[in-house]
């Protein structure tokens, strides 16, 4: 009887004492066992208490926490880690986590042939505005309402607009090729992301694309590209 006793006072001052903790001191340390690394940017969440702190290079950390308050170990690329926690007899609970790193997605590459510098000399001669039928010069006397029709159409305007539009559309694409071209020679040093921004720091001329040689063209990007890239370091 006296040990059935004692053994009701062991367990009555462990259940008391686990119970007791107004604080529970947490620690440990998160693992990636397959790739063995440092983590800079462990974060260890107490979603309970709506606060957090950054552990250890190491991946160790360390912070007083309450019973049953809801913690979240989260680090970039990795999937999160949640634990509720439950202190020791010492108020204490003491943590060893396995990590495993999120499958990796890998964007979708477009490769591009890159047309010859003769293919694009050839489309660049080839540039021409879209002809919309307009009535000019002696034929404005002839015949005065259709002139006065093409003036104030709205239809008609819409046909010249959408006619300029492609030419300009013909004209960012030529650059866009060319430009692909002057990258893969090491001529200029642009990604692609970078190519709208720049033919709009360009604003050739029309006649000056079409007719320009080879080398007056590289002379006049290879300068327009020193001023760009001046003006907007975060293409570089």
């Amino acid at each position: 009887m006296k040990h059935v006793f004692f053994l009701f006072i062991l367990w009555f001052s462990f259940h008391t004492s686990a119970q007791d903790c107004k604080q529970v001191y947490l620690s440990g340390r998160v693992m990636d066992t397959l790739r063995p690394q440092n983590f800079y940017n462990l974060m260890v969440v107490n979603k309970t208490a709506g606060k957090g702190i950054f552990g250890m290079p190491n991946g160790s950390f360390q912070l007083y926490v309450s019973e049953g308050d809801s913690i979240v170990f989260s680090v970039t690329g990795y999937n999160t880690v949640g634990y509720r926690v439950l202190g020791d007899t010492n108020c204490q609970a003491k943590l060893e986590l396995v990590i495993e790193q999120k499958p990796q997605e890998v964007a979708e590459v477009i490769v591009r042939p890159l047309k010859s510098l003769e293919q694009i000399k050839e489309e660049r001669s080839a540039l021409a505005l879209r002809e919309t039928r307009m009535v000019t010069g002696i034929e404005v006397m002839r015949s005065p309402v259709t002139a006065l029709y093409q003036a104030f159409s709205k239809k008609e305007k819409n046909k010249r607009i959408i006619a300029q539009k492609e030419y300009e559309d013909e004209q960012k694409a030529i650059l866009q090729e060319l430009l692909r071209l002057y990258v893969a020679y090491d001529i200029i040093n642009l990604d692609e992301e970078g190519f709208d921004a720049f033919i709009a720091f360009l604003n050739v001329d029309e006649n000056f694309l079409k007719t320009a040689a080879e080398m007056e063209l590289i002379t006049f990007i290879q300068d327009k590209y020193a001023h760009f890239i001046a003006l907007n370091p975060e293409y570089k």
